[in-house]
């Protein structure tokens, strides 16, 4: 995974992970896993419905890889998680 961080953190991509646990689960979480990157809260899942990662039933976050600019655009999104390879490739064919 750091690897990939590095990759990403290479093409001026900042990664980040969203769910809907909260801010002091996050901080457990990331602490134990030794996580290179910051995770943030949605426990309305208004994130996730915004960028189009809930669950077909709207239940919960389908894991997602999504790109986004600065102004919010989805430049690529794609669900499960594929290697930072395919992302790096989408991201130069947008």
């Amino acid at each position: 995974m750091r690897d990939e961080i590095g990759t990403y953190t290479a093409n001026d991509i900042r990664p980040f992970g969203v769910n809907q646990a909260s801010v002091k689960s996050h901080a457990a979480y990331a602490e134990r896993l030794g996580l290179p990157f910051p995770l943030l809260s949605d426990p309305g899942l208004t994130i996730s419905g915004a960028y189009g990662t809930l669950k077909p039933d709207g239940s919960g976050i389908s894991r997602s890889v999504c790109l986004i600019d600065r102004d919010g655009r989805i430049l690529y999104s794609q669900a499960g998680a594929p290697g930072a390879n395919i992302v790096l490739e989408n991201l130069e064919s947008s």
